[in-house]
């Protein structure tokens, strides 16, 4: 492979035309240039300048390489300085998170696209596995989960914690146990586990929720208190999910005695460097939760 300081120190001689000058421009002796240009001839086994005394001109093999290491040259500065810029709000930032989380984090990542529009934001909902294994394919670039990875490749921190709520029909004012048993349970895809860690806690006849006959399910976080709100049943949900519910007269998320919450942990690559943007979209969702 061809020494690009060489090859650099080359393409300024050609542009100078003058050793002496070449050396004050590159910040170095008359021969130390002369040292470059024969190594760069030796390593290529070819004469690249006719030297005629203090001047010189340029062979063939000259002319050809400087025609194609100018533009080589041009690209390889242009590229270290794309890398040295490292912009804090440009270009693509890929996520992943649970439902409820994205509810909340979402809208504020698209308002922080409007004030950078060249800052590019890639969302997914999805489940803890499948945010793990994206993060394993270098499918996303950061990841929100409920539960820490399993993965020696991946790092998870604590970034937040988010209640767990008991969400009713508006009219029921105390959620009594023989109330939960006849309202009966709206269903989703992390709904036995949410009912479990809060109901648990708070109902000493809980065991499953199979205890309560199963009125829906809904696989659509934005869906799930849509039935609750018909009257058709309860659930348990994050807090943010709850929040973002656009009809919440029709509701009523009730605090329980002892609260409970999940641990929302920031998943990256281990030992992998984030750009700036990835940096910046992390310190502002640690600001938002």
């Amino acid at each position: 492979m061809i020494n690009t300081t060489w090859l650099r120190t080359f393409c300024t001689l050609v542009e100078v035309g003058h050793f002496t000058r070449t050396a004050e421009r590159l910040h170095m002796t008359q021969s130390g240039v002369s040292q470059h240009i024969s190594k760069l001839e030796s390593q290529l086994d070819i004469a690249l300048l006719i030297r005629q005394g203090k001047q010189f001109s340029l062979t063939h093999a000259g002319k050809k390489l400087y025609s194609e290491a100018s533009d080589i040259l041009l690209k390889l500065s242009s590229l270290e300085q794309q890398m040295r810029e490292d912009s804090a709000f440009e270009g693509r930032v890929r996520l992943m998170s649970p439902g409820s989380v994205g509810l909340k984090l979402y809208p504020k990542l698209l308002s922080l696209q409007q004030q950078h529009p060249k800052l590019i934001i890639d969302y997914r909902f999805a489940p803890n596995p499948d945010i793990e294994q994206a993060l394993v394919n270098h499918e996303i670039d950061i990841g929100f989960m409920t539960t820490i990875s399993a993965s020696e490749t991946i790092s998870c921190q604590v970034i937040a914690t988010e209640a767990l709520m008991l969400v009713t029909p508006a009219s029921v004012e105390t959620p009594s146990w023989e109330t939960l048993i006849q309202l009966g349970f709206i269903d989703h895809p992390d709904g036995a586990h949410h009912a479990s860690m809060l109901l648990s806690a708070n109902y000493p006849n809980f065991q499953h929720s199979n205890d309560f006959e199963q009125k829906g399910f809904s696989n659509q976080i934005a869906l799930i208190l849509e039935p609750v709100s018909r009257g058709l049943g309860f659930t348990v949900l994050p807090a943010h999910a709850v929040a973002a519910y656009q009809k919440p007269q029709l509701i009523k998320s009730h605090y329980l005695p002892t609260p409970v919450s999940e641990t929302l942990y920031l998943a990256t690559k281990r030992d992998h460097v984030l750009p700036n943007r990835m940096q910046t979209v992390i310190d502002e969702v640690k600001r938002w939760l």
